[in-house]
């Protein structure tokens, strides 16, 4: 799974295995060391969510992306390419989120 950050945005690019992956388990997750310990390390993740709009949640190294199950269910079992929100994280501060299919890449 890719993750990109970009100005007001965050973006996750799943291959075709994480799909499937997710559409079994409702989670995927990538785990980048950038330290020496575990404490150091970066999780992103998506999860499905039984709330009925995406959310983001962060801290102690991770950030989670939820969809909610109704969204992500449609969208692993159809050629539906991408699913995205804004969401707004303070006053006049949206965040543009998106999940793609990846599927070109074979990584």
């Amino acid at each position: 799974m890719k993750l990109r950050f970009e100005d007001h945005s965050i973006r996750l690019r799943l291959s075709e295995t994480e799909v499937a992956h997710f559409a079994q388990t409702g989670r995927v997750a990538v785990v980048v060391p950038l330290g020496l310990s575990e404490r150091e390390n970066l999780t992103y993740a998506l999860e499905r969510s039984e709330s009925e709009e995406f959310r983001i949640t962060h801290g102690a190294g991770a950030i989670t992306v939820k969809v909610p199950a109704a969204l992500a269910t449609q969208w692993t079992s159809t050629d539906q390419n991408g699913l995205s929100a804004t969401l707004m994280m303070g006053e006049s501060q949206p965040l543009k989120v998106l999940v793609e299919k990846d599927l070109d890449c074979k990584h």
